[in-house]
């Protein structure tokens, strides 16, 4: 009990200084692209093994607001000779504002480095579909509502991806349920949940070998073929990176990550986050180092101070 509290003030601690000196910035404005501040969330839900609730902290990052389109990527085929996916010429998924389908992994991660971004990692996908409030069990809330997403081979085709504008969540991100499911970056392990990093993290070192098929990747959202428990904003799925089997319903959409807003007195912040980190897992004598060398550098920081206290009370305990 004592540990989680530390770590929370800690967590705390480090969402505040977002307000007083830290923050995170997307630099030039990106087109059609939405910021997730940074922050922690409760990660993962009831319903299946796989997804055991549990404490994550994210850097700010962006994510596209839709999944990329056909027109998108026939740009990036004309750029980089890159084939053609799968179904590129099936007429009920070949109009340009419609997702692009039938990409393996590999494509996505191809397309997103060409635009100068990535894929999101898992847990950064489930924090923007959750939205704002960060618990949201479908990106528009709580109760499903088959007027909001595509899926369950209601319509018989994928939609535009700025469809179903009532489904849009609080980050103002579209068909983050149904349409497709979506490529992330993280190799998918049933119990990767269990061994990962609270900050940033990015999934298994290695994935699962389903039927010795070969390892798999995470795919997230659930797709217009796929039943309504795919909605979930927790829920996951997996294909192997080189595979587009389900191709149908194969898409993906890019992150990026935001880019910190550097200051002068960066060598104190930076000491400061450490002494924060080391007080979380109750390394309190390696905290005491780093918070006198965060005073060091900035000696009339009150914040500083304050935490010096508390890390000296805890000593004395």
């Amino acid at each position: 009990m004592r540990r989680t509290t530390v770590l929370t003030a800690a967590i705390a601690s480090l969402a505040l200084m977002t307000g007083s000196g830290i923050a995170f910035g997307a630099g030039e404005k990106e087109k059609d692209m939405a910021t997730i501040p940074g922050g922690e969330f409760t990660m993962g839900g009831n319903e299946h093994s796989d997804e055991p609730r549990h404490q994550v902290v994210l850097d700010s990052f962006l994510i596209d607001k839709f999944e990329v389109s056909n027109a998108r990527f026939k740009e990036f085929m004309k750029a980089t000779g890159h084939p053609a996916p799968a179904y590129w010429d099936d007429p009920r998924l070949s109009k340009p504002n419609q997702p692009v389908v039938g990409v393996s992994w590999h494509d996505a991660t191809a397309f997103c480095k060409w635009e100068g971004k990535r894929l999101p990692t898992e847990a950064e996908w489930e924090r923007a579909a959750k939205g704002p409030s960060g618990d949201n069990h479908y990106p528009w809330g709580h109760s499903l509502d088959p007027s909001k997403a595509n899926y369950g081979q209601n319509v018989g085709r994928t939609e535009p991806v700025d469809a179903y504008p009532e489904g849009v969540n609080g980050f103002g991100l579209y068909n983050m349920a149904g349409n497709v499911f979506e490529w992330v970056s993280d190799w998918y392990d049933p119990h990767s949940y269990k061994r990962s990093n609270a900050l940033n993290p990015q999934g298994a070192d290695k994935g699962y070998n389903f039927a010795n098929q070969g390892p798999v990747k995470v795919l997230r959202g659930g797709s217009w073929l796929a039943p309504e428990t795919s909605l979930h904003t927790t829920h996951r799925f997996w294909n192997q990176p080189e595979n587009n089997s389900y191709g149908v319903g194969l898409g993906f959409r890019c992150a990026k990550s935001a880019a910190p807003i550097v200051h002068a007195d960066q060598a104190g912040r930076d000491a400061f986050i450490q002494a924060l980190i080391s007080m979380g897992i109750e390394k309190y004598p390696d905290a005491l180092v780093s918070i006198e060398q965060a005073l060091k550098a900035d000696p009339s920081n009150k914040e500083y101070a304050a935490t010096r206290d508390l890390i000296k009370k805890s000593l004395k305990k």
